[in-house]
């Protein structure tokens, strides 16, 4: 299967900019707690479109940090990211974290942000990336979990929709539930001093940018997204997944709520 079909959102612009909206609303939630010292040299896997790589550069300016993506579509719009924002400690490349082009132990630190939830083996995936750090060095993931939305108004169309969506990437080979997961999936691959997070969003009438930003642009968007690939596979009727979306638009409304979390996890090679 192509890579391109292999992601449940899809290469799109708008995708794109979901991300790059995700990144900004969730960047001191997320990454307030991660900074690298001058000259530590930094892998980050799963790039993508650059949206959490420009937050790492700004608040790591003098690490050195490589950032890989097995798209070269999503390289060449991080590549327009970094050089429109002037980002110079960060280098590009496109490679397959299963078989990445480095000697091993060559970094200092790994960052994982929104990648293992996509992938079949993220066992396998992190093994490989223990593999390029020294010893000592750190691993940081952060990964979501779709079953931890609550909201108000309830609704089951909404409920469905997310479903959808999690069972979408599920036939894909990724989990959408693997937030829950990161304990034991570092535990596994052999770091020590893990170290599990949770990373609570709430949005409602008082919290407006949490609003805009999480719930309509990033996780309603996210929904819509995942749109095509469940009408591929059956999943839904147009009806029912477009009810379920406007209810997810209703709790962005002045007396709506959402609630959402995020897993940060960390460990020591």
């Amino acid at each position: 299967m192509a890579v391109s079909e292999k992601y449940v959102h899809g290469y799109t612009e708008r995708e794109a900019e979901r991300l790059y909206d995700q990144a900004a609303t969730l960047a001191d939630l997320l990454h307030h707690d991660t900074n690298y010292a001058e000259g530590d040299s930094v892998l980050e896997a799963g790039c993508g479109v650059g949206a959490q790589t420009v937050i790492l550069a700004a608040r790591s300016p003098r690490a050195r940090i490589t950032s890989v993506d097995i798209s070269p579509e999503s390289i060449a719009q991080a590549e327009r990211l970094l050089g429109a924002r002037a980002i110079t400690n960060v280098s590009l490349q496109v490679a397959d974290i299963f078989d990445l082009p480095f000697e091993d132990e060559e970094f200092d630190h790994v960052f994982v942000c929104f990648l293992l939830e996509h992938l079949e083996d993220p066992e396998g995936a992190l093994e490989s990336l223990k593999r390029e750090l020294r010893p000592g060095g750190s691993i940081t993931v952060i990964e979501g979990d779709h079953g931890s939305a609550f909201f108000n108004p309830p609704s089951n169309a909404a409920s469905h929709a997310i479903g959808c969506l999690v069972e979408s990437q599920a036939r894909l080979g990724g989990d959408s539930l693997i937030g829950r997961r990161l304990f034991p999936l570092l535990t596994a691959a052999g770091f020590n001093e893990v170290a599990v997070s949770p990373r609570f969003v709430y949005a409602d009438g008082t919290r407006p940018g949490m609003v805009e930003g999480f719930t309509r642009n990033t996780f309603t968007a996210m929904v819509v997204g995942a749109r095509e690939k469940a009408m591929e596979l059956g999943l839904s009727t147009p009806e029912e997944f477009d009810r379920g979306v406007s209810d997810l638009y209703r709790t962005a409304e002045e007396d709506g709520v959402f609630c959402y979390t995020f897993f940060k996890g960390t460990g020591i090679k």
